[in-house]
């Protein structure tokens, strides 16, 4: 994957749109309202006594993200089976400690082994799949000057500026595609800049009395949600803990991305799912990064996400059999170093929105590029080493002008200059031993045989 380092820049402006009247659902205040079964929370306060030694009412409710409205009914139904019984109550209705019964004990540890989920609880997929659609980016709209905006700083052509904003105004995927090195990857990254505001995302779901947990440290970036007012007084205030405010997500598969890991996967000796990347990054960007060197075929791809892309959902399958349909809402962006053509599957590519080819620099924007890779490398810009790099080593190899190439080069001039103790300076000489050390024996580019077109 070609990765370039542009310098960082602020997060864009909003964009108008459909507001939500709270940035997380209200909390439950009753079992019923959870959208759980009360076999289901039994099993789960049962499990979280078990396996973290949890007796008081108000740390059960923390653990569960469920009010002590919601967890106390559910102990008197545990306390009426025999299951638990109170191991001391105090002043306050809320300050009662439980222990499991030999009985429940027993059960508890049937459970347990059955299914190993001991986390905040659940939320349903009719919650799930109404959120999603109240958070989509289909109720966002885009202009021109928030685009500038958001990309103010980075070395982008004009007319890539407007397919980009056209492209995630449509909703629909896109194809970003050229040589290695043009930047394809990193400018689809940015992409993320034109995704507004901040979405609920849960813990887990609860699917026919299963277990998916969505919620991933490693892809969602949690954010503190403010508080409401009144909430202290009121429970209808509050908001529900089984979700998490975060950043829309922005997830990126590169050549490890396989047909298994867009289904559902089951971890046998915890007993419940996780779910696949592309669910993950609902209502945010998802990159499906090297398109056609990756171990599944484009062709595959389509196959299996034909549907989804036309329908904005997807079908996904328990172990049991049982098959059940969430929201595909993102945008989805495809990165490849080959062309439309050579991807090789008309159907595939006609369900691609928008096909938009990253390609070689102006000699004017390439200047750019170096002032700000030498800014990066700690080293003055000097105009008569970039002019040898550009009119002498360019034509004279028949390199064409990547976004990547400055970058490297300079890397590879600052690393030796650490590596000798002499200062970091540019010279002629210093950018050819670079150029030579980078490309090595490389043939031109005119000269490379033609690419293989992929079935």
């Amino acid at each position: 994957m070609d990765r370039l380092q542009f310098p960082l820049l602020p997060d864009p402006p909003s964009r108008t749109g459909k507001v939500l009247p709270r940035p997380l659902p209200p909390a439950p205040v009753t079992p019923k309202e959870t959208g759980l079964s009360l076999s289901f929370l039994v099993e789960l306060v049962a499990k979280l006594m078990l396996q973290y030694g949890l007796t008081r009412l108000t740390d059960l409710g923390a653990h569960l993200g469920l009010s002590a409205t919601v967890v106390e009914p559910v102990c008197q139904l545990m306390r009426v089976e025999s299951l638990i019984k109170v191991a001391r109550r105090g002043e306050q209705e809320a300050d009662v400690d439980y222990e499991l019964t030999q009985a429940g004990r027993a059960r508890a540890s049937e459970w347990m082994a059955r299914n190993r989920y001991a986390g905040p609880a659940p939320v349903t997929l009719q919650a799930y799949t109404e959120r999603v659609q109240a958070q989509s980016l289909s109720h966002q709209t885009i202009t021109r000057e928030q685009v500038l905006a958001a990309f103010a700083g980075l070395v982008v052509p004009p007319h890539l500026i407007d397919l980009f904003g056209t492209a995630v105004n449509s909703g629909r995927p896109l194809l970003l595609h050229g040589p290695a090195g043009s930047g394809k990857s990193y400018l689809a990254e940015q992409l993320h800049r034109l995704l507004p505001g901040h979405v609920a995302i849960p813990h887990a779901l609860c699917v026919n009395g299963e277990v998916i947990r969505v919620f991933d440290p490693q892809c969602h970036q949690q954010v503190v949600a403010p508080p409401r007012a009144g909430a202290a007084f009121d429970a209808r205030q509050r908001s529900d803990a089984r979700w998490l405010l975060c950043e829309r997500p922005r997830i990126v598969c590169g050549g490890e991305l396989t047909l298994e890991m867009l289904d559902l996967s089951f971890d046998a000796e915890a007993g419940f799912y996780e779910a696949p990347p592309h669910v993950k990054a609902n209502n945010g960007l998802f990159i499906a990064d090297d398109l056609g060197r990756q171990i599944v075929s484009p062709r595959a791809l389509m196959n299996r996400w034909g549907v989804p892309m036309d329908r904005r959902h997807d079908h996904l399958m328990l172990r049991s059999g049982g098959k059940f349909t969430i929201p595909f809402d993102m945008t989805l962006v495809f990165s490849s170093n080959l062309g439309p053509a050579d991807l090789g599957d008309a159907s595939f590519l006609r369900r691609l929105g928008h096909k938009i080819e990253i390609g070689a620099l102006s000699p004017d924007d390439y200047a750019l590029v170096f002032e700000a890779a030498c800014a990066a490398e700690g080293l003055r810009p000097d105009p008569v080493v970039f002019w040898h790099l550009l009119r002498h080593l360019h034509p004279t190899h028949e390199r064409p002008l990547l976004a990547c190439t400055p970058r490297d080069l300079l890397n590879l001039v600052a690393s030796r200059a650490r590596f000798t103790g002499q200062p970091r300076e540019l010279s002629c000489a210093g950018i050819d031993w670079a150029w030579d050390a980078y490309f090595g024996h490389e043939e031109p580019l005119s000269s490379a045989p033609e690419k293989t077109r992929l079935a």
